[in-house]
């Protein structure tokens, strides 16, 4: 291994992260610049046409404002591409960190009794603790033991979110969700999608026939078209249609949009919000350890996962990502980008899988998305808000629909009945409790298993347990 590359020492790694023009510069040269320069452009452009309406999904499905999402995006992927790990990686909001941040907001916010100032404050608040363990794992080298978290509960980490996510996006595709219950997106980290899916069906008599339909037409326009063509934005083909028919031909026919919910969407995006912390008690402290070890996990097994992922997809001959360098930029990305307007964010496994087929060779392309992305939202705030809640519904549908891989599935189900059965036990545990219970419960069952038939093969010579080595840097990796 390249010490210069990859240090050894804690040292050694501090230089490195703040050495801002390193390998993942390496293949922008004197010779093909202007080259690389279009390459990363195009993608750029592509990746924040489909950035904006996602953006905006993930960030109602947290509870949050859908300008929050614009902003998070752009600024995670400028700050990302600056200090992170990899070449390739896309930045900004994920449906992995839609449980933790929904749950948080959901317990400190309206729902709850509290206001969204607060909740949004103490969601700044852990996310810069978190960024500080971030931080400081990656100066010494913890990197490299995010690649330990067996493929079986990734997959099912990921099967779960998905699962969820489709779920409770049920009442806006179906058009009878009250205001009451839209505000904030009540998706709670506990009991959020019984709650959903008890209000649904509660409401069957009010469904909105044409509400399904721009949710259907949203998720098969966008699937269709990215079948196509990544070069073609999807998402913001469909948005765009879908809006147009709710502003016209459907205007009298009661479909929720977006300013119904959250009134005007400004363009003022760099607002300072600075941290805060509740009325301090037990439960309070608990709250910072569990939303802490929440966003460190999220952001340290999806960024890595993503990092290999692109790499591969890639093919990249040369310096391969740096595992503790992702860690320091996630801490980073975590710190500043919630304190303008923003949320944690990681790495965006289907972004940027779409920047690198759209071209990318330098982090130039995450500059670029950023730019652009905020480019086209400041102009296009006023008809932002005016997008069908079913559209987002059937936007964050297709996303859950692109996270459970069959390939995966078949992947886990070949390595043997045990993997299975703990990919199959995190799928069900995280919709069912929470996020971080589904997935400590899976990881302690797992390695106390392993230990235990690894003592008994020491005693029992020739004996074998069906658990394959872990490795979670596999070719199709999960998107979101």
């Amino acid at each position: 291994m390249n010490k210069k590359l990859f240090p050894t020492t804690p040292a050694g790694r501090l230089k490195l992260f703040f050495t801002l023009f390193d390998s993942r510069w390496e293949d922008l040269t004197k010779d093909n610049w202007a080259k690389t320069v279009y390459r990363d452009f195009s993608a750029g452009l592509i990746v924040a046409m489909t950035a904006i309406p996602m953006a905006m999904g993930f960030a109602m499905a947290m509870g949050m404002r859908p300008e929050h999402g614009i902003i998070a995006g752009a600024l995670a992927c400028v700050v990302g591409r600056t200090f992170g790990g990899s070449k390739y990686q896309v930045y900004g909001p994920t449906a992995a960190f839609i449980p933790v941040i929904a749950g948080l907001i959901t317990k400190y916010g309206p729902a709850n009794g509290g206001d969204f100032e607060t909740a949004h404050g103490f969601l700044i608040l852990v996310s810069m603790i978190s960024g500080v363990i971030l931080i400081v794992m990656g100066i010494y080298g913890f990197g490299r033991y995010a690649k330990l978290v067996p493929n079986s509960i990734i997959v099912g980490f990921t099967i779960g979110i998905a699962v969820a996510i489709a779920l409770t996006n049920v009442e806006d595709i179906l058009g009878i969700e009250s205001f009451k219950d839209l505000l904030g997106q009540d998706e709670d980290i506990k009991g959020g999608l019984i709650h959903n899916l008890t209000t649904a069906f509660g409401n069957i008599d009010k469904i909105n026939g044409w509400s399904i339909f721009l949710g259907l037409m949203t998720f098969a326009l966008t699937k269709t078209l990215l079948r196509i063509s990544v070069f073609i934005p999807g998402p913001v083909i469909a948005m765009g249609l879908a809006t147009l028919l709710s502003a016209t031909f459907l205007a009298d026919k009661n479909i929720i949009l977006v300013k119904d919910l959250y009134g005007s969407i400004p363009n003022n995006f760099f607002v300072f919000t600075p941290p805060m912390l509740p009325a301090l008690n037990g439960s309070v402290v608990i709250d910072i350890i569990y939303f802490v070890c929440a966003i460190v996990f999220v952001s340290g097994v999806e960024s890595i996962l993503c990092s290999s992922m692109a790499d591969k997809l890639a093919n990249n001959q040369r310096t391969p990502f740096n595992p503790d360098k992702e860690f320091f930029g996630q801490g980073m990305v975590q710190i500043l980008t919630p304190l303008v307007q923003g949320f944690p964010c990681t790495g965006a496994l289907a972004r940027t899988a779409t920047s690198i087929k759209a071209g990318a060779q330098t982090p130039l392309a995450g500059y670029f998305k950023a730019a652009l992305k905020l480019a086209m939202a400041y102009n296009l705030a006023q008809y932002l808000e005016l997008i069908p809640m079913a559209c987002i519904g059937g936007i964050l549908v297709w996303v859950a629909s692109n996270m459970i891989k069959p390939s995966e599935i078949r992947e886990i189900k070949h390595q043997g009945k045990f993997e299975f059965a703990m990919m199959t036990y995190t799928a069900f545990m995280v919709p069912l409790t929470d996020f971080l219970t589904g997935v400590l419960s899976a990881l302690i069952i797992y390695f106390v298993v392993k230990a235990v038939f690894k003592r008994k093969t020491k005693d029992t010579p020739g004996s074998e347990l069906e658990v394959e080595p872990m490795v979670n840097s596999h070719a199709s990796a999960p998107q979101k």
